[in-house]
């Protein structure tokens, strides 16, 4: 794993998964979108994970149209990297995935590194009532869903965007995805350094146990040695937790509403700012310093705000 004397702060602002009637301050709104990720970047974010939703339905979109009801402000308002999904929302094609990012040519774009399970219907058990009548069977039908992402399907992205100077954070939700991120990588697909972000605690991906977070980097030092950067993030409860002992290690942090609505048990965070604030905080605590976005840059060897799409 690459060591940096700076720990750098993702910011996952709306994501996929979480529905309007799990949070009144999950923003879904592109209004909301900007003003959150903007003040997420002011708090310490040097990277800005995005999502969009439909500003009618509040369902998760990868038309590039909704995209840029907020993009171009957040690129004016702050010098935060833009990363875009290419997950998109369940259900979607892989057309659908890539459109947004396509469209956006951002510096990074998340990339699925396997098919899994992806379990999030228990989280209807928890909502007394729902805003919109598509969130309860769109968590639901989750039960019976597996979230593909196959060679052809990563292959695809990977030369696609990458043709567009666009480099990748590699979700990877288990040990395996290490394993497959390491077979482009053998096939010089993609190129170091890799930004991986070890994903824990999705219902049917790896479990939010330490020893899987140890497993994982010892996985990932055997496969990349010095060629990649470790980024941490966890669901719910977990987020926390997991993410500062990722920053012990030696590695980097994503918080955010995407990953985790609560600031602390059973207190909803207000806001994604307040989040990173929190993990600022803790961070500052063990003598770890925040990267800015330049020096975030120059680490991950992205292009530069200036050449993105948007």
């Amino acid at each position: 794993m690459k060591r940096s004397k700076k720990v750098i702060i993702s910011c996952a602002v709306t994501g996929s998964v979480h529905t309007p009637s799990m949070s009144p301050y999950l923003p879904v709104t592109p209004a909301d979108i900007a003003e959150q990720a903007i003040e997420a970047a002011g708090a310490g974010a040097a990277i800005l994970h995005l999502h969009a939703r439909d500003p009618e339905t509040a369902k998760p979109t990868q038309s590039p149209d909704a995209f840029r009801l907020f993009l171009p402000q957040i690129k004016q308002a702050c010098d935060a990297i833009v990363n875009i999904t290419t997950g998109g929302g369940l259900g979607m094609s892989m057309d659908e995935r890539l459109s947004a990012a396509k469209w956006a040519k951002p510096e990074l774009a998340s990339m699925n590194m396997g098919s899994m399970n992806f379990n999030l219907s228990g989280a209807t058990a928890r909502i007394t009532a729902f805003k919109h009548d598509w969130e309860k069977p769109y968590l639901e039908n989750t039960k019976d869903y597996i979230m593909p992402n196959t060679f052809a399907q990563i292959e695809r992205a990977m030369l696609e965007l990458g043709d567009l100077g666009t480099r990748f954070e590699f979700e990877c939700y288990d040990t395996s995805h290490l394993y497959n991120l390491a077979h482009f990588a053998e096939r010089g697909i993609v190129k170091p350094p890799f930004f991986v972000q070890a994903i824990f605690g999705v219902l049917g991906g790896i479990g939010p146990e330490p020893e899987n977070l140890m497993s994982m980097k010892a996985t990932a030092d055997r496969l990349f040695g010095d060629d990649y950067y470790l980024s941490i993030l966890a669901a719910g409860r977990y987020q926390i937790p997991f993410t500062t002992m990722g920053a012990i290690l030696g590695g980097h942090v994503r918080v955010g509403l995407e990953d985790n609505l609560f600031l602390n048990k059973r207190e909803l965070a207000p806001s994604n700012a307040a989040l990173v604030a929190k993990s600022r905080r803790i961070l500052e605590e063990l003598s770890l310093e925040i990267a800015t976005p330049e020096e975030a840059r120059a680490m991950l060897g992205t292009k530069g705000g200036d050449e993105v799409g948007f």
